[in-house]
């Protein structure tokens, strides 16, 4: 679809007398980090709105665009900081949103520094936790594009699975005891699987799809909402290997983050403690298992020099001793840091 193309079919979805003049629309193509959708700013009168279309002829691409749009009235109608949806072509699978700029908390951090970006960061875990909660409510999983909620085969297939298929095998080339380490996986994902599962997951909660707009946060890249257990999008934040957050910066806005929680619902700390380390295990996995393909595979190469730093903190978590009846996956993991410094020798 060309520029002109897209900005006549805008007008026409939105339903103007006559459709836009391609002389006063000014267009901009967007970039995605890991995305096949296409993303356009148009821009006419001072007005400013975002385009979303899904690959051609992409049939999954069309559930996405759908999911993109359902979850994403649903989130704006119970007072999410989501970006509001103005419409939607179920033909083309456009999809036109509240445009939010181009300024994302990851940018906010490397301009001025964690201390002056904190506050933001503690915003967006209170409005995490009431977003779940209240996300939650009349969520129809009919929108969900991919499954319906996060549960344990999905994390064997596409986090534990995706990592040691992704990583270890098609990018790294290990050779390593693979009955030991499905022990591992299957016997984490059934200890992960056992948080209760009927909270609103984003499920790529991360410093890259949080944009500030006037001081405030808002959330993007919601389209693979489902139902699923609390921690985990807390956990996708506070280990983002764009940003890796210092250990004690984390614990702080987990502090944060419970005291939101309580406000919108009883849940136990130590539960959700518990909760939280298995789940930040199963996100990391997925994490690695993502940048490999997305570097390997789709061409991306700025997702490769965040491998280490997911390595390193999926060190760190299985050294946890909570975490010590995963030996195989810890085995691994030190053969991965040590299998990649050669790769980049």
């Amino acid at each position: 679809m060309t520029s002109d193309e897209l900005v006549r079919h805008v007008g026409r979805l939105l339903g103007k007398s006559a459709p836009w003049n391609a002389n006063t629309v000014h267009v901009d193509t967007l970039v995605p980090d890991g995305s096949s959708r296409r993303f356009f700013r148009l821009r006419d009168e001072g007005q400013s709105l975002i385009a979303i279309l899904p690959p051609e002829n992409d049939e999954r691409g069309q559930a996405e665009a759908r999911a993109f749009f359902h979850i994403g009235n649903h989130l704006h109608s119970i007072g999410a900081s989501t970006p509001k949806m103005i419409a939607f072509d179920a033909a083309s699978g456009l999809a036109l949103c509240e445009d939010l700029g181009g300024e994302r908390l990851y940018e906010q951090l490397k301009a001025n520094g964690l201390d002056a970006t904190l506050p933001l960061y503690e915003q967006a875990v209170r409005r995490l936790a009431r977003m779940q909660v209240r996300g939650a409510a009349h969520f129809d999983p009919a929108w969900c594009w991919d499954t319906p909620r996060y549960d344990r085969q999905l994390m064997l297939e596409r986090e534990s699975g995706y990592f040691l298929r992704a990583c270890c095998t098609d990018l790294l080339g290990l050779d390593y005891d693979h009955a030991a380490v499905d022990r591992d996986c299957r016997q984490l994902a059934e200890a992960a699987a056992q948080a209760p599962a009927h909270f609103f997951l984003h499920r790529d909660f991360q410093s890259r799809n949080i944009m500030i707009v006037a001081g405030e946060v808002r959330f993007i890249d919601f389209q693979g909402g489902r139902l699923g257990p609390l921690a985990y999008d807390l956990a996708s934040l506070l280990i983002d290997p764009y940003v890796a957050l210092p250990q004690a910066i984390q614990a702080q806005l987990q502090a944060v983050y419970l005291s939101a929680l309580q406000q919108e619902i009883p849940y136990d700390a130590e539960q959700f403690q518990r909760e939280y380390l298995l789940l930040a295990l199963q996100r990391n996995l997925q994490i690695l298992g993502a940048f490999a393909f997305l570097s390997q595979v789709k061409q991306k190469p700025f997702f490769a020099q965040f491998l280490r730093p997911a390595l390193d903190t999926l060190g760190t978590l299985l050294a946890k001793p909570e975490a010590g009846g995963y030996g195989a996956l810890q085995q691994l993991c030190q053969l991965c840091r040590r299998e990649l410094e050669h790769l980049h020798e």
